[in-house]
């Protein structure tokens, strides 16, 4: 015969449930003070006895309202609720959340300060893109704060004449001076002496290695676009003309342009590129290459010269030899200016003989644990300068009219 599961068994349960759990934190704090009492025990005795009886009784099959049939029994029940401290009013239930005093690892406070991370990945950099001018432009050193040289851009004349011909004056050649100064870049920063001391790492060599990849890729944007006031001159910040070689004014650069803003012409774009190459003196360009940014080399990329012929891109296929566009190797120069009305956004020639960088020392980093204690400053400075001495070697296309 089955067993209903009464509210008043319900009630009886869920009471012996929460005097066991009364009795239970009494003799624990009893034994902790070296204490005894065996009334308690008599206690605990009658309520196992009740909970034995209705253990009896729940182990029968068991006719409730709901579809859902208990599956724990009793005495599991008890001892889930003594082993987990859980609530004695949700013990019964198998929808109920269990409370779990236990440890964790997600939780701090329960164990999760004993799960130390491992410091031993290696440190993620990002990844900035700088112009390698140095490796390109002729590099000197100097001892002094300006370097000048000479300019030889005339020619002399002379004459036919007949054996006993009268030889008159004829004229003599002249020089030019160029002149580029030296410039000062610098960087102040500052670490606390106690980061100094007590980081995992070495805060002192990290820090001098960014600020050295921080200046060089300044002094190269600077040897391509700046003013030259207070800085290198950069090549793209030249004036340009349409003017050929031999009746331009020296000190401008020769352009070909596109005769569309910011852009190629939409018909026969590589055109242009063979228009550069033609007004390039034979003598420079055995070392000539284009200089240009990565979205203007990928317009290049896809020129042909008609919708079936192969591309004009000449990918490398040899192991360190560069790719090439019309026999001329592509320098990627991520400095040079952006796509737009009359921009300078492609060079070609040799560019060592069109300019010149000039370096007085290198970098010198000074730490100073003086001026802003607690905090050591790393002060690093570098003194260069650049500037354009050939304006035959180099020339452009203007993206417009």
């Amino acid at each position: 015969m089955s067993q209903a599961l009464t509210p008043e068994l319900k009630t009886e349960f869920i009471g012996l449930l929460a005097d066991a759990r009364k009795e239970f934190e009494t003799i624990a704090k009893d034994e902790a003070k070296g204490q005894f009492d065996s009334l308690r025990g008599d206690t605990l005795k009658k309520m196992d006895s009740r909970l034995d009886e209705l253990e009896a009784k729940f182990a029968k099959p068991l006719i409730v309202a709901t579809p859902e049939i208990l599956k724990s029994k009793s005495r599991d029940i008890l001892n889930e609720f003594l082993r987990k401290a859980s609530g004695a009013s949700n013990a019964y239930r198998d929808d109920a959340p269990e409370e779990i005093k236990s440890m964790v690892a997600s939780v701090d406070a329960q164990g999760g300060f004993l799960v130390t991370p491992d410091m031993s990945g290696r440190m993620i950099a990002k990844s900035y893109e700088t112009s390698a001018v140095r490796a390109y432009a002729s590099v000197q050193s100097i001892t002094s704060d300006v370097l000048e040289g000479n300019i030889d851009n005339d020619e002399a004349d002379s004459g036919w004449v007949s054996e006993q011909g009268t030889r008159a004056e004829t004229n003599t050649p002249e020089l030019g001076k160029y002149r580029i100064d030296v410039h000062e870049q610098y960087a102040n920063a500052k670490i606390s002496q106690k980061l100094l001391d007590d980081a995992g790492i070495d805060p002192a060599a990290w820090l001098e290695n960014k600020i050295g990849a921080k200046l060089g890729r300044t002094e190269n944007a600077a040897y391509i676009a700046a003013n030259g006031i207070g800085k290198p001159r950069g090549f793209c910040s030249y004036t340009t003309v349409a003017t050929a070689d031999d009746t331009r004014t020296w000190g401008q650069f020769e352009h070909v342009a596109t005769a569309t803003n910011g852009a190629f012409p939409a018909s026969n774009p590589a055109d242009k590129l063979l228009d550069v190459i033609g007004a390039m003196k034979p003598a420079y360009l055995n070392n000539s290459r284009w200089f240009t940014l990565r979205s203007v080399n990928t317009l290049m990329r896809k020129f042909k010269t008609s919708a079936d012929a192969p591309y004009l891109w000449e990918p490398s296929l040899v192991a360190g030899s560069p790719n090439r566009l019309n026999g001329y190797e592509v320098v990627i120069f991520p400095d040079m200016p952006a796509l737009a009305t009359d921009s300078l956004s492609l060079a070609f020639g040799d560019l060592r003989q069109a300019y010149q960088i000039v370096d007085r020392l290198g970098i010198r980093m000074l730490r100073d644990p003086y001026t802003a204690k607690p905090f050591v400053m790393f002060y690093a400075i570098k003194r260069t300068g650049g500037g354009a001495v050939n304006f035959e070697a180099l020339k452009f296309i203007k993206f417009g009219s």
